[in-house]
């Protein structure tokens, strides 16, 4: 189909798309690589009267090291994130996930900071930094802002990003070789996952931090599966809690029955994974 009418501004520095956003109002959308967007736009589910671009800004592409923590800039390519060696040596959760993302036409155009601003319960690399406890640094008009994952996805496709502030870093923490898996089933490889799991252990015990795509209406913690490890739970067991708490769509993909069993499958698998790792 084709997009609405719409007016595009190109900004040339973060203040200038917060200008333009200021400008403009609830009626603009920020574009970076416009593959989480402009799908939408498409089939009339989103239809913003201005486009404010910012996909040239190379000073928010960059992935580098900052105390116990990696940094990446907003506008870095899935590909780069996918290659970037600082991840795969402190936190390579992030790469093997973006390296996961659509296909490699996406993932030289999709930007980190737009699947994550975007907000979409399908998209795996918020799924993947909410069990990260990652943060994320949005500048709007008063400065700067950091936001830690658990608060930022607050719905279909909201975040807690205000209408005038642009996401410009990703904070990752350095998993520092504990364990990990990603998880995730469709049906063809490039498709958005039906379900997905992260997990990443939080210790030598067996306890570990999960999180799921496309079980709610925004990536959320199996807070009752963190709940049976910690209890003495093994994998298997507590992958039997993997439903509870959720709230998966039901549509032509998949019905929310065959999602909650799934979960519990991509669950013992993931922890099983990383607790082999």
């Amino acid at each position: 189909m084709i997009p609405a009418k719409f007016d595009y501004e190109r900004a040339d520095s973060v203040d200038a798309a917060i200008a333009l956003l200021q400008q403009h109002g609830d009626d603009a959308k920020l574009l970076a690589g416009g593959h989480s967007l402009l799908p939408l736009m498409k089939l009339r589910l989103a239809a913003p009267a201005v486009l404010v671009d910012i996909g040239r800004l190379s000073d928010l592409s960059y992935v580098r090291e900052d105390g116990d923590h990696v940094a990446i800039g907003a506008l870095t390519r899935h590909h780069d994130v996918a290659n970037a060696a600082l991840l795969d040596e402190h936190c390579p959760i992030v790469s093997h996930t973006a390296g996961l993302i659509g296909d490699p036409q996406v993932r030289h155009m999709g930007t980190i900071g737009g699947s994550v601003a975007h907000g979409d319960p399908a998209s795996d690399m918020p799924t993947v930094l909410l069990a990260l406890d990652a943060s994320f640094v949005a500048q709007g008009p008063s400065g700067s802002r950091t936001i830690a994952s658990g608060e930022f996805f607050s719905g279909l496709f909201e975040t807690a990003l205000n209408p005038d502030e642009v996401l410009t870093e990703i904070r990752v923490p350095k998993t520092g070789g504990r364990g990990w898996s990603y998880q995730k089933f469709q049906r063809r490889s490039q498709d958005w996952a039906i379900v997905g799991v992260a997990a990443v252990l939080t210790g030598s015990n067996g306890n570990a931090a999960v999180a799921y795509t496309n079980m709610a209406e925004a990536p959320i913690r199996a807070s009752a599966v963190e709940q049976a490890l910690s209890s003495g739970s093994d994998a298997a067991s507590a992958s039997q809690q993997a439903a509870e708490g959720t709230n998966p769509p039901s549509d032509t993909f998949a019905s929310a029955e065959y999602r909650r069993a799934l979960a519990a499958v991509l669950v013992r698998r993931a922890l099983e994974e990383a607790s082999s790792r």
